[in-house]
């Protein structure tokens, strides 16, 4: 059965929906983000945040992998199919890279292991909720560059931001807090894009992207 707390009526920064079996993780992710202005729901399992998920449309979602049944990668898998529109943050105590790249790949915004500061998962949830705003158009006066590269494999919307930022010159971890993602998360990306473009390094992304006059 769902839990949920609930310490701001008005809730200014939206909803926030938490999925872990862990009650206090939930405890402590609900005290820690309704302080910020955040209204908290708490899920111990999937079964429970899908069931959710048919009425409510959260600002963000923080999801372990390790859940009762269906893991958070499953479930993670299962709303993109839905194109659900919030953004998903996986947080995992047993993380790897592999893990990481799969999470990425299946949607996810973001990547988080335990144990973690809970000032720097406020900030990072705070930061995706504001990329995902750009990425949505809902912030004037940034424009998102579009990338096509015909023949090859299409780059998702949040490669397109991570290209984005490379071809402007930003290092990785300057990407990252521009994007409000973790430096591990550009990292993963960057990979996927040499991957996906035939690429080797930042030179080759810069000199294919001018190639193709992007």
């Amino acid at each position: 059965m769902a839990e949920a707390t609930q310490c701001f009526e008005s809730a200014p920064k939206g909803e926030l929906f938490v999925v872990d079996d862990d009650a206090a993780i939930r405890d402590l992710l609900t005290m820690l983000f309704t302080r910020r202005g955040f209204k908290v729901a708490g899920f111990a399992d999937g079964v429970s945040l899908m069931g959710a998920m048919r009425t409510q449309s959260p600002a963000c979602i923080l999801l372990d992998v390790h859940i009762p049944g269906k893991s958070g990668l499953d479930i993670l898998k299962e709303l993109n199919t839905r194109n659900h529109p919030a953004p998903v943050i996986i947080i995992s105590g047993k993380g790897d890279i592999a893990m990481a790249v799969d999470a990425i790949k299946s949607g996810a915004l973001d990547f988080i292991e335990k144990p973690f500061s809970g000032s720097d998962v406020v900030a990072r949830v705070e930061e995706a909720i504001a990329a995902d705003a750009r990425r949505r158009g809902l912030v004037q006066g940034e424009e998102k560059p579009h990338f096509y590269f015909p023949g090859r494999e299409p780059l998702t919307a949040r490669e397109q931001d991570v290209l984005g930022r490379i071809v402007e010159g930003a290092t990785n971890k300057e990407a990252g807090q521009q994007l409000g993602i973790s430096y591990r998360t550009i990292e993963i990306h960057r990979a996927r894009i040499m991957e996906k473009l035939g690429a080797r390094n930042a030179a080759d992304l810069i000199s294919e992207n001018r190639s193709h006059g992007a």
